[in-house]
Formats: structure tokens, sequence, C-alpha cells
């Protein structure tokens, strides 16, 4: 496994990085909104491989009433950022959250492991996962290289899809409905 540590975080998440606060934020809004449009109170949210933490910021700043878990398989973002040391490949929480994010961690593991947390989000999700994952066919057409770490297990939006419609229902723009959803 790579070692996300300072330098990873220097070269992916600095100034030109691909993903900002604002941008999150933007992003966290569409998504707890749509949520909130189809009648789902969130109020608690699991952030998986939470790096800089901006979802859970953006949570407290914007609804501090929601309880955020933030983990991250990162020592380096751990200790920094304030997460729980967590490998999402093999750990599962005990418990469901409303909203599970997943951003840009599975590229990460191979394929028996990104099967195994695939299954783990499953388990903690109560109604609403956000997923976002580079597909070969995102790395070939639409990923700013200068800010894209290649250094990935590259696979296709299909692999992706067979896998989660075992527990998901996909509702478009990176939301999937569990498939145990009251919704």
């Amino acid at each position: 496994m790579l070692k996300f540590d300072t330098a990873y975080y220097k070269r992916f998440y600095g100034d030109n990085g691909a993903h900002d606060a604002e941008k999150i934020a933007h992003l966290a809004t569409a998504v707890h909104h749509l949520a909130a449009w189809w009648g789902i109170n969130i109020t608690s949210v699991l952030d998986v491989g939470a790096g800089m933490g901006m979802w859970r910021d953006w949570y407290r700043t914007t609804f501090p009433e929601v309880t955020v878990r933030s983990i991250d398989v990162s020592e380096h973002a751990c200790q920094k950022y304030g997460h729980e040391l967590r490998d999402i490949g093999v750990w599962s929480p005990s418990r469901k959250f409303d909203l599970v994010i997943c951003q840009s961690v599975l590229q990460y593991l191979n394929d028996g492991a990104a099967r195994s947390a695939i299954k783990n989000l499953a388990k903690a999700t109560k109604h609403v996962l956000f997923f976002e994952v580079p597909t070969k066919s995102d790395l070939r057409h639409n990923v700013d290289r200068d800010v894209t770490d290649f250094e990935i297990y590259a696979r296709s939006g299909l692999w992706y899809r067979n896998e989660l419609k075992k527990y998901f229902r996909q509702a478009g723009a990176g939301l999937w409905i569990a498939k145990k959803s009251t919704i």
C-alpha cells in the first residue's frame, strides 16, 4: 500500500490540489440537500478516507448538530487532521450512518480489498453512500494529470457499478441508496 505521508499530501492536496474546501463545500451542499429532498434527515455521517477532513469541517460549520466520524488509513492524516486510524478494506463500524462518504479511496485497494471495502461500506450505510473514484475512462479523458495520482488500481466504471449494485441502488451523481433503506 502506498504511504499517504506528508509528501503525498503536499503533492496532491497542496495549493494546486484536485479538491479544496470551496469545491467540497459545493459538493457537500448538493449531497446533503439531495438527501433532504428524498426525505432523509442526516444526523450521522461516516467519512471514509477523510484526508484533510474537508467534509467533516463543512458539517461542523454548516450542520453542527450532525455527528461526523472520520476515518483514514494514513497515520499522517489521522495525526494531523484528527481522524481515527481505520482501513475500510478490513474494518466495518458497529453501527450504520445516514450518509457515508467514500471519495477517491478504493482506487488504492486491490480487487479483493476493494470488494471487501464495498461490503463494509454497505454495512455502514443506513440510507445514502456518496461514492467517487477515478475510472479507467476518467484517467484517459477527464482528470487533470498534474494533480491526479496515477499509482492506483485503474478499474472500469462497470466494475464498480457491478460491485456496488449488490448492496445499493444507483441514484446518479455518485449517490447510491442502500437497498435496505426506507427511501
